[in-house]
């Protein structure tokens, strides 16, 4: 068995390749197990957002930082498809034989790995307003500047990401409000209000920093990896796949959520008309969840 170091109330396993996999551990621990994957960019803190309904629900969250973010050591020309490998090394670990997944915008490509890779272990997948193939139609990969800029770079001249990312991460770390500030003001209504909650921005910060607490090499690479093909198709999936997707996404489109449920053979999408990036996780973490696993408020 690998072997484990402490660090707070966030722990970290040593994966058969010597690299360190940091995650934390949220909720009810006696609970169902949900496996939760940070957005881009983020880190195992962003699922500080769940811990209230977990709570609430009787759920055990388990939030992994992907290689090259916070506690996670760098993982030379990782892909998608190496991800499951590393969840199934944790859940092994931490004792857990069947669990949920489920992936936050970013974080939605390594849930529909997990799906196709290790649906023997899996009690159920989902994806919340997530980012979709490279290959998706050009209107489903309409996005906010910043995020079309990204795209540009990792398919034109990928020679620049990691500066791209760097200048990103430095004016977030430094100017974390200003930088916040900007970024809302092309926002719809529905995410700034949301962001606009005691406590909702400053985890989403504190998420950021620990994501680059080691440097950008990971957010880096990550960028190529949603750019380039992933080495799979989602109609490869067998597996049901719950999906959900706000109508208001400036961020991530909601035509990328109905590409990705058209592909999925056996979807469940839902699309809610008043939500948005940011809103749809923070209204409805208690329904994704409960659908998820099957638990509801007592």
């Amino acid at each position: 068995m690998s072997r484990g170091e402490q660090y707070g109330d966030e722990k970290r396993i040593r994966l058969p390749d010597a690299r360190y996999l940091g995650y934390s551990q949220y909720g009810d621990l006696s609970g169902r197990p949900v496996f939760y994957f940070h957005g881009f960019p983020g880190s195992r803190r962003e699922a500080l957002l769940a811990a209230e309904t977990a709570r609430k629900l009787g759920i055990r969250i388990i939030a992994a930082d992907r290689p090259g973010f916070g506690l996670s050591d760098f993982q030379e020309n990782r892909t998608l498809l190496h991800w499951p490998d590393d969840v199934l090394r944790l859940a092994d670990v931490l004792g857990i034989e069947r669990f949920s997944v489920v992936g936050i915008s970013g974080g939605g490509p390594y849930a529909a790995a997990c799906a196709l890779r290790i649906p023997h272990r899996l009690s159920s997948a989902g994806i919340v307003c997530g980012i979709g193939p490279p290959d998706a139609p050009e209107a489903a990969r309409r996005a906010m500047p910043a995020a079309r800029l990204a795209f540009f770079l990792s398919c034109r001249a990928p020679w620049l990401m990691g500066q791209f990312f760097a200048f990103a991460a430095w004016t977030l770390r430094t100017y974390p409000d200003q930088a916040l500030a900007r970024m809302v003001e092309a926002l719809p209504d529905e995410d700034r209000e949301a962001l606009g909650r005691a406590g909702i921005k400053e985890t989403l910060i504190a998420s950021f920093r620990e994501a680059v607490r080691n440097g950008t090499q990971g957010g880096a690479w990550e960028m190529e990896i949603y750019s380039r093909p992933w080495g799979f198709s989602l109609q490869e999936i067998t597996m049901q796949v719950h999906l959900w997707h706000g109508e208001r996404d400036t961020t991530v489109t909601p035509s990328m959520g109905r590409y990705q449920a058209y592909l999925l053979p056996r979807c469940r999408a839902t699309f809610y008309p008043g939500e948005g990036h940011y809103s749809l996780p923070v209204n409805r973490m208690e329904e994704i969840v409960g659908e998820l696993t099957g638990m509801t408020a007592s």
